[in-house]
């Protein structure tokens, strides 16, 4: 069977020496889980992922009834992870001498971190091919909203969606963009907007240790070292395979959208000698793990040098004077613009993505034993319909418990919601290209300083929290931010410099064995407590393409699907990624002006600068020149805020092309005005509306309650002006 997206796995197999479904179960239960990969049109099974639910252990499809053990990457002495371990048995040190030991081997282990994989172009099937095609081509524009719709209203219980996905956050999008590339017809509806929960309120940093990501888990490990630690001290394999598969997908959400995420430097102060070795050697270690994937290599800077490289940087401390610093790479991202492209581009492949548009219940068969569908309200025209599909699946983040519900009325929770909570601050606190990290304040948290779109970023905390539609920041969480950086620098950092505050929450998943938060799954689960409904939940932005290739199987076998291929979004770059190069900008710089026009109607040129151009080229990819293009040929080149990049072309080219349908979708999620600046944005806000009513033809009670939305949507962002201040200590 062979169609647009090449052939199917079946097709490949071929009379051979093979392994027995109870041998792949066995080496499932033993932790390693197998997904083909491609090379010289043949299959070769990886192991990929580790699970800690078993239930997701078993989840292998029903068509794949025997695997050839030639072509199984067995575990063998070579292994570097195996290595590693046998190391610390061998020596058994403890302490910082194990990672001595360990960190000296290093560079003569380096060639064997990573056994080569194959290249998207050596795999064989065109379905990638296609996709690439179809989501690099510079004339193609996503299918009208209205049409969306349609697609999913013309569902029936006799022509049903293979999936319909409800959740439009980077897990959701990622399944619909997943599903859609495998030649399965997907469905994908979402109650806000994409990316409007915690999917928009990360740290924005795509992480290789286990721990370090939003809103915060981190307070008992740095850098992912005591991950390594444990796997090593304790012989945990489990522990390091998890490193590592968090390092194979940082480096391909990097790669997969290089226009939205870079790597980041990051440094962290050190003030006693053992501190600066122990990390050293732990970050060495860590080189080692990423292997061909880590970003750059790690490495140390005298306390001269770092005041060089991070001039606010306090050189005393509590515990004396600054010895030097660590430096290692980290991604860092534009989280809701790399969720927004997700939905695009998922959209461009055949997906019929709805934003604004809510599960009201879910359908039933006649028995009442099996989901089939899902009753949806459209939320801007308040118009409802029935959407049939093969599976569901619920990615709906925090709220993932309430969709269950309308399944199962007696479901069990599965989620422990945690806020963090970040804030923004002028851009001299933090040098530009160098962010901060502390691994460990007065109460054992970790605390980032991260340069941002031209601001700094600081946090988080993390603490348990009520789950609901717009959480806010209390001010003692912002203080408590304030507090700790301001012990790590040489300036006073003020509570009048926040320029905005917010809150997110993150979906834990319930251990049902756990007896503290500590037992909470920091990794996603998947359940299907419901024939023809599963529920993802849990992990973190840097899994989200793995945990939606998980996801997208476990759909494939709960509902019989029978996709044209094999997952294909490891090396897929989302629309504006493929051909983007970091100097793009002077293209935009060089050939384009902006043509504003001024309050007494006159048109005036102005020039494309480099901040205005750089802006557009790491927001839109190689799409920016479309929106140079409304710039100059539709009087739409001003600037919407002062002292900000951001164009009213950006405005109207995002309501034709990336389905904002609100003026909150635009300053929060297609622009990140809200989040950089809060009153800023609530100055912008007028003029946003005044541009989307004439994309959407908005009559004037429309623009009134977009008005309404807006400020209200923006009080929830604590900025120093619209904040109670408590004491005297950070106000000035």
């Amino acid at each position: 069977m062979t169609d647009r997206y090449g052939p199917s796995l079946g097709d490949k197999m071929r009379p051979a020496k093979c392994l027995s479904v109870a041998g792949m179960l066995f080496m499932t239960q033993a932790g390693m889980v197998l997904r083909p990969e491609w090379r010289s049109g043949s299959p070769r099974f990886v192991p990929v992922s580790i699970y800690s639910n078993k239930a997701c252990l078993r989840r292998l499809p029903p068509s794949l009834p025997r695997f050839h053990w030639s072509r199984v990457s067995r575990l063998s002495v070579s292994d570097p992870s195996l290595c590693i371990l046998n190391m610390a048995a061998a020596s058994r040190f403890k302490g910082l001498g194990a990672v001595l030991a360990a960190s000296g081997a290093s560079w003569a282990a380096v060639a064997l971190v990573q056994p080569p994989t194959a290249s998207a172009s050596e795999r064989g099937p065109s379905g990638i091919d296609f996709a690439r095609r179809k989501i690099a081509d510079p004339f193609a524009v996503v299918p009208p909203r209205e049409v969306q719709e349609s697609a999913l209203i013309g569902t029936s219980p006799i022509n049903p969606l293979d999936v319909l996905v409800i959740g439009g956050g980077a897990t959701g999008c990622g399944v619909a963009l997943d599903a859609a590339t495998r030649g399965l017809r997907v469905g994908l509806v979402e109650r806000e907007d994409f990316s409007s929960g915690s999917s928009s309120r990360s740290t924005k940093l795509v992480h290789g240790a286990k721990e370090l990501d939003f809103p915060s888990t981190c307070t008992k490990s740095f850098l992912g070292v005591r991950y390594l630690e444990k796997a090593v001290f304790n012989l945990d394999y489990g522990q390091l395979k998890l490193v590592f598969h968090a390092l194979r997908e940082r480096k391909q959400v990097i790669d997969n959208a290089p226009h939205l995420c870079q790597a980041l430097p990051c440094m962290t102060p050190c003030f006693e000698w053992f501190e600066t070795v122990y990390y050293w050697m732990g970050l060495k270690l860590y080189d080692l793990v990423a292997g061909r994937r880590m970003l750059h290599l790690s490495r140390y800077y005298s306390a001269n040098e770092s005041a060089e490289l991070f001039p606010t940087l306090a050189k005393k401390g509590h515990k004396g004077s600054l010895k030097g610093t660590v430096v290692y790479y980290d991604g860092q991202m534009n989280d809701s613009r790399l969720n927004v492209g997700l939905a695009c581009t998922a959209a461009l492949v055949g997906a019929a993505v709805l934003n604004h548009a809510e599960v009201v219940s879910l359908i039933k068969d006649e028995v009442g034993e099996r989901v089939v569908g899902a009753r949806i309200r459209n939320q801007l025209s308040g118009k409802e319909f029935d959407t049939y599909a093969k599976v569901i699946i619920n990615a709906a983040g925090p709220f993932c418990d309430s969709i269950r519900k309308m399944a199962n009325k007696d479901a069990p929770a599965m989620i422990c919601p945690s806020s963090g909570v970040h804030i923004i601050l002028p851009d001299y606190y933090s040098p530009e290209g160098m962010g901060l990290i502390v691994p460990k304040t007065k109460d054992g948290r970790v605390v980032f300083m991260l340069p941002w779109l031209g601001k700094t970023l600081a946090g988080t905390t993390d603490s348990s929290t009520a789950i609901t539609m717009l959480p806010e920041p209390h001010e003692d969480e912002i203080q408590f931010i304030l507090d700790a950086i301001s012990d790590y620098l040489n300036v006073q950092v003020r509570r009048s410099d926040v320029h905005s505050a917010w809150s997110g929450i993150r979906p834990l998943a319930i251990d049902p064995s756990a007896k503290n938060t500590e037992s909470i799954s920091r990794d996603h689960v998947i359940f299907v407590d419901h024939p023809g409904f599963i529920t993802i939940t849990g992990g973190k932005w840097t899994t989200y393409r793995s945990m939606a290739e998980d996801a997208v199987n476990a759909a494939i076998e709960a509902g019989k699907l029978k996709p044209s291929n094999g997952c294909v979004t490891d090396h897929l770059r989302i629309a504006g990624g493929d051909g983007w190069d970091p100097v793009s900008f002077t293209i935009l710089a060089q050939q384009y002006v902006r043509m504003k026009k001024t309050h007494s109607g006159k048109i005036i040129p102005g020039v494309m600068d480099s901040a205005v151009s750089k802006h557009l080229s790491h927001a839109y990819g190689t799409l920016a020149e479309r929106v140079a293009t409304i710039a100059q040929n539709e009087n739409l080149g001003k600037r919407l805020a002062h002292g900000y990049p951001f164009l009213e072309a950006e405005v109207a080219y995002c309501a034709r092309n990336e389905y904002c349908e609100s003026a909150v979708d635009f300053i929060a999620r297609r622009s990140r005005l809200a989040f950089l600046d809060t009153d800023a944005a609530g100055r912008a806000l007028p003029r946003v509306i005044e541009i989307l009513s004439a994309e959407h033809k908005w009559d004037r009670a429309r623009q009134r309650l977009e008005l309404r939305k807006g400020k209200e949507f923006l009080e929830t962002f604590k900025s120093s002006k619209n904040a109670q201040f408590r004491d005297g200590k950070h106000t000035g």
